[in-house]
């Protein structure tokens, strides 16, 4: 089961270095002129989880696995993508394929890094990015609407309700707001995913900000902040600068001794993943043994097979019960056998919507 995030924004605004720390890799090249990133570059990361070393510590797990997410560094965005400016075609393909979006936002000031717009201004450079989504999501509904008319005069019940749905979308793209402001009700989530339009995705503003305002921001990211709580967007302040520095760190004590030397208690990037995690409202639980320490994801809301079938496909098919202990039961408690001695195991069954942090041994038939 894969997530992802694209990562978008103007060129020069931190993208390619944000993305080099976070796959420690120099896989995408982070240079000085817009375009230097051309195809996709995509990369896998380790969901920072102290839970997971503490359930390995108690077990003696030989091995830890982190459930990992994807990130997909998508070039530079510039005004007038949606009608081909740049190689805006080519990127708004790649951003319809992730299912989050992280805008970096750039909220530093260096006289040695041009900005294509001509000077460090986040808001108008999340507005320029919005609105040319939006113009690709508008240019999308137009071509479907037609086809989806025809099929509705012919009784097609599914065609429908497309058409209805996207007939309310569409004037609310015209007025220049995202997809993702439109107000659509439990019954209708599913149609309403199946549109798969860019500006439904749920989006992440992270604030790039210079390296001695790591800590607390500035007045530049002050305002992204504000503008992302207006809109219920999550928001990271980082310094993607130092985040690069921190990748190139051999070992961890090395990179505590770093991060505490300039007042930080954590990465900016473990704070991205984190928060790119929440956003597709994704949920871990764990499987645990001397062997290895196993993190997995799941969904919110999955149920118990589904969190089997993660694991093999065989475990869901033939899910009898989940032996299921709280995270925080294993850790304060010892282990599991003392969990089991405390009456802290549940017996879980086909109908038990698996919890974030969920222990959990499957039996099944084969």
């Amino acid at each position: 089961m894969g997530f992802n995030c694209g990562i978008v924004g103007l060129p020069n605004v931190g993208k390619s270095t944000l993305f080099n720390a976070l796959t420690q890799t120099a896989a995408a090249e982070a240079a000085n002129y817009p375009f230097c990133t051309i195809e996709p570059n995509t990369g896998r990361v380790g969901v920072p989880d102290e839970r997971l070393n503490k359930l390995a510590e108690i077990a003696g797990s030989k091995e830890i696995i982190p459930t990992q997410l994807e990130f997909v560094d998508i070039a530079g965005l510039v005004k007038g993508a949606s009608k081909g400016e740049g190689l805006g075609n080519k990127f708004l393909s790649h951003i319809r394929e992730v299912d989050a979006i992280v805008q970096v936002l750039r909220c530093f000031e260096d006289g040695d890094i041009t900005h294509v717009e001509g000077s460090v201004d986040p808001i108008r450079d999340a507005e320029i990015i919005e609105t040319e989504l939006v113009l690709a999501d508008l240019e999308s509904v137009e071509k479907r609407i037609p086809g989806l008319e025809k099929r509705a005069r012919s009784q097609d019940k599914e065609a429908k309700a497309q058409l209805e749905m996207l007939q309310q979308v569409y004037e609310l793209l015209a007025e220049g707001k995202p997809a993702r402001e439109f107000k659509v009700d439990e019954d209708d989530a599913k149609l309403f995913k199946s549109l798969q339009l860019i500006t439904a995705k749920p989006m992440m503003y992270v604030c790039n900000v210079a390296e001695d305002e790591a800590e607390s921001g500035n007045e530049h990211s002050a305002k992204a902040i504000q503008r992302a709580e207006l809109e219920g967007a999550a928001y990271v302040i980082v310094s993607a600068r130092i985040e690069e520095e921190i990748s190139g760190l051999e070992s961890d004590e090395e990179k505590a001794e770093f991060l505490e030397s300039i007042g930080l208690s954590e990465t900016g990037l473990s704070r991205v993943i984190r928060t790119g995690y929440e956003l597709l409202e994704l949920i871990t639980f764990f499987t645990i043994g001397p062997k290895e320490a196993h993190a997995w994801t799941v969904r919110k809301g999955s149920l118990a097979p589904q969190a089997a079938g993660v694991i093999h496909t065989d475990f869901e098919k033939g899910f009898i019960r989940s032996e299921t202990i709280a995270c925080a039961d294993f850790i304060n408690l010892g282990g599991e056998q003392k969990a089991k001695e405390a009456g802290k195991m549940r017996l879980e069954g086909k109908d038990y919507v698996t919890q974030d942090g969920d222990v959990m041994h499957f039996r099944f038939n084969t």
